[in-house]
């Protein structure tokens, strides 16, 4: 059956009345997906079932297909965002998709560039030194074009902690923190000595030899001996702040649901 086939029976089941509403909504989470040329398959409805829509990853397409697939989710309602975009791929993306924004130092493009905190809560994110700055500026704006509100603290390391201590109020304020290092990556288990919340570790690339490429702040942050840090993927800032969006959202929904009760 074809999405458009599938689509039509469910609707036509809900009006016979065979389907109630709130299992029809449950099927078309798993419903739809938009195949873009022969190399894509948009998947629209990925929001309704995560929170967080598709987010296009960049390196390994042509800016060709990644504008076909921008243009394919343009009108959908939600933030179109592509990650680990060049100014050399951007500056081809230009010509092709319209009204698209530019985060130089978090390598993001997106068609919406304007979005209010739609979520209650605050994420702090932590940079170690000024060269983590594109990992935590990829966080920071994946959050905000997520609808989180985001406050930033940058070059804070421990070679410098006093930088910390003084910007004790960042920590404290956050509902959820995170932390991106490279070099040997201690940050994170001194920041989660301080907080109250939920740390999220990035550990970057950034460092000399013996750093392996971000292999030994990864292992310093999995060894933390301070209690609530989780660790994600070398250089995903991405991916930290979707998690730290994800805590927020279900912190939210546990909320009203205490409230409704």
């Amino acid at each position: 059956m074809t999405q458009p086939e599938a689509l039509r029976s469910l609707l036509e089941s809900v009006a016979a009345g065979e389907v109630n509403p709130v299992e029809a909504l449950d099927k078309l989470k798993h419903l739809n997906y938009e195949p873009v040329g022969d190399f894509a398959r948009v998947d629209h409805h990925r929001r309704l079932r995560t929170g967080f829509p598709e987010v296009i990853w960049g390196p390994g397409k042509t800016p060709d297909q990644i504008a076909q697939i921008m243009i394919a989710m343009r009108d959908r309602g939600s933030v179109v965002m592509a990650t680990r975009i060049e100014p050399e791929v951007y500056a081809q993306l230009q010509e092709k998709v319209p009204d698209l924004h530019y985060y130089a130092m978090a390598r993001i493009c997106a068609i919406t560039t304007t979005i209010e905190p739609q979520y209650p809560g605050t994420i702090g994110i932590l940079s170690a030194g000024t060269a983590d700055l594109p990992v935590a500026e990829e966080a920071a704006v994946t959050a905000e074009l997520s609808g989180f509100r985001v406050e930033r603290l940058w070059d804070v390391g421990v070679a410098g902690i006093h930088r910390l201590l003084n910007n004790r109020h960042v920590v404290e304020s956050a509902d959820v923190l995170i932390v991106v290092a490279g070099m040997e990556g201690a940050l994170p288990s001194v920041v989660a000595g301080l907080a109250d919340c939920p740390v999220i570790a990035v550990p970057t690339s950034i460092g000399y030899g013996a750093s392996f490429g971000g292999l030994a702040p990864l292992l310093t942050m999995l060894n933390s001996c301070a209690a609530g840090v989780g660790v994600v993927n070398i250089d995903n800032g991405f991916g930290a702040a979707v998690l730290a969006g994800q805590i927020l959202r279900t912190a939210n929904k546990l909320h009203l649901s205490q409230r409704s009760d």
